[in-house]
């Protein structure tokens, strides 16, 4: 409800009588003994209804630049990018002609190249992965060739199973979102290194911004250590920050609630992994750090820790 200032006075009215049953029928939460007073209650505690024009910009501008807006145009933007370098290499790698061409205008196809990007940034060798997929099984029963090699693919990276798979940190931006490689065209590689640098930021941001704070989920990370291990526990806390900004938790739990879909359980996997690395290197810093009590001149060193 909003008003505007009267010259001589203000008047609201309101309407507390009911549609006619008989025409509408009764609705749900309609309230028969209404009075002004009542409505007039109900709308003064509706606390945001109407936003001012400063905070309607406001909470727009960070609903664009949350990491949840930013990852879904980087997925969308890679996917347009790697798309026709995807269709190439599943044509060269064991399919059928008419396998391929089923496989590359099936409704999952998409999927299946975000899980190939996946693989890619896991350090997987994808040209050599996509040949053993399809090699070890047929596709006699498959009514889907793009789901079946997309679930195929997924399960050999849960399970760490590629052969020759280098022991390399997975390239993700922000720790969540698998990093888009390869050769593409120079402004899709512009639009998401743009991106990139945007949720990066945006993590360290966050993360800045709650510590400052003191909010009650930073305070599981444990404190911040000291010298070469204080870059990596951040790294380890914004992607904390990261996973909170994707899917919306607010709360003192610094995850959450429990994930609600296959996609969110594996960014909570990559941010619980985050979670207990700041936590170790918290840890490793208290038990390990810099002597708490000074030597005093002709006293024996006390207090200092190795």
């Amino acid at each position: 409800m909003a008003m505007t200032r009267g010259r001589d006075a203000n008047m609201a009215y309101v309407a507390v009588d009911q549609p006619d049953v008989a025409h509408v029928g009764p609705r749900p939460g309609n309230d028969v003994a209404s009075t002004a007073r009542s409505v007039l209650d109900s709308v003064l505690q509706h606390i945001g209804a109407e936003l001012s024009a400063h905070e309607t910009i406001a909470v727009e501008q960070d609903a664009r630049g949350s990491i949840a807006q930013l990852a879904a145009e980087y997925e969308t933007i890679a996917a347009a990018a790697q798309r026709d370098g995807w269709a190439s290499m599943l044509r060269e790698t064991g399919l059928s002609e008419s396998q391929a061409d089923d496989a590359i205008h099936s409704e999952a196809f998409g999927a299946l190249t975000a899980e190939l990007r996946r693989a890619e940034a896991h350090h997987l060798h994808v040209r050599s992965l996509l040949q053993r997929t399809i090699v070890a099984r047929g596709f006699e029963d498959a009514q889907d060739i793009a789901a079946v090699l997309q679930s195929r693919i997924a399960s050999v990276i849960a399970h760490g199973a590629g052969a020759g798979r280098p022991r390399l940190e997975p390239a993700m931006v922000v720790g969540l979102i698998p990093s888009a490689m390869g050769p593409m065209e120079p402004d899709m590689r512009r639009a998401l290194d743009d991106r990139s640098a945007m949720m990066e930021a945006r993590a360290r941001y966050l993360l800045d911004a709650a510590l400052l704070a003191k909010a009650p989920w930073t305070r599981v990370l444990g404190p911040a250590p000291r010298g070469s291990a204080a870059a990596d526990w951040r790294h380890s806390a914004c992607t904390v920050a990261a996973y909170r900004d994707r899917y919306g938790v607010l709360g003192a739990r610094a995850l959450g609630l429990p994930p609600r879909s296959i996609a969110q359980e594996r960014d909570a996997a990559h941010a619980r992994a985050a979670l207990r690395g700041a936590q170790h290197l918290a840890e490793k810093d208290r038990t390990y750090g810099a002597p708490e009590t000074a030597v005093q001149p002709g006293l024996p060193p006390v207090g200092i820790r190795f």
